[in-house]
């Protein structure tokens, strides 16, 4: 249990709302342990699971835009891979006042001479073809890509949830997201603070992702985590925090 000192009760009237979008395939249950570093906030979530089509994927997260609003406090989106997408799409729409991104890109598939800035199309096919055949297989592998050897080695990967909690549509959905949603000529109008966390060794969404964010938003700020994959926050959950509490209040 979290208790609020005067101090934290303070700030959980000022700090905001944070709604949080989780990656592909992940429950949201994945950012519960940030969540209890940050106890100043009001959460908000999307449970993508059940969503069957992408275009349920986005109503379900505009409606929760619509839910954390009401919260009449500022709003930030907290958004990991497939969440920063939808994130920053929101951030295009004017619907929020900060985002923290987490191993985020403005475009997933990439040509084959930007490699260093995303996935192959091509890739992204063969997933949503393998799920139909064997969905735990896919999952398998994509979850082998999102650790460095550093971070297997101290078993972070064994952290996560078990895989199988979305939806073999849903997946699919989430996939075809991923391979038509392009936020890139958008970035420059997203004019909200932007935090970005990022690991360097990232093979799913490349550390020049990051970089090109830094380059198109106008106010962004980059906070690279060394030697880490796709998930740079698990197990560094507090740091994160602390690092997203000082960044925004300095907003």
């Amino acid at each position: 249990m979290i208790t609020l000192d005067s101090e934290s009760v303070k700030q959980r009237q000022t700090s905001g709302t944070i709604l949080w979008l989780c990656g592909w395939s992940m429950p949201d249950a994945v950012f519960d342990q940030i969540r209890e570093f940050l106890p100043d906030f009001h959460h908000v979530s999307v449970d993508y699971s059940d969503a069957d089509s992408p275009e349920k994927m986005l109503l379900l997260t505009e409606m929760a835009v619509d839910k954390a609003m009401a919260c009449h406090s500022p709003l930030l989106i907290g958004g990991w891979s497939l969440g920063g997408l939808l994130a920053l799409r929101l951030a295009a729409k004017g619907f929020v006042d900060g985002l923290v991104l987490f191993g985020a890109t403005a475009r997933f598939t990439r040509t084959k001479g930007e490699s260093d800035l995303g996935f192959a199309d091509i890739y992204v096919r063969k997933m949503i073809t393998g799920l139909k055949q064997d969905r735990q297989g896919v999952e398998s592998r994509f979850r082998e890509l999102m650790f460095s050897d550093a971070e297997r080695e101290a078993n972070l990967d064994e952290t996560l949830p078990p895989i199988g909690s979305w939806t073999t549509p849903a997946l699919i959905a989430g996939l075809q997201i991923l391979r038509s949603e392009d936020c890139l000529s958008q970035l420059k109008s997203i004019t909200c603070p932007v935090f970005i966390v990022h690991g360097t060794d990232d093979r799913i969404c490349p550390y020049g992702a990051a970089a090109e964010l830094m380059t198109q938003l106008p106010k962004a700020k980059l906070f690279a985590m060394p030697s880490c994959g796709h998930a740079s926050f698990l197990g560094r959950e507090d740091q994160i925090a602390n690092e997203l509490r000082r960044w925004w209040h300095e907003q």
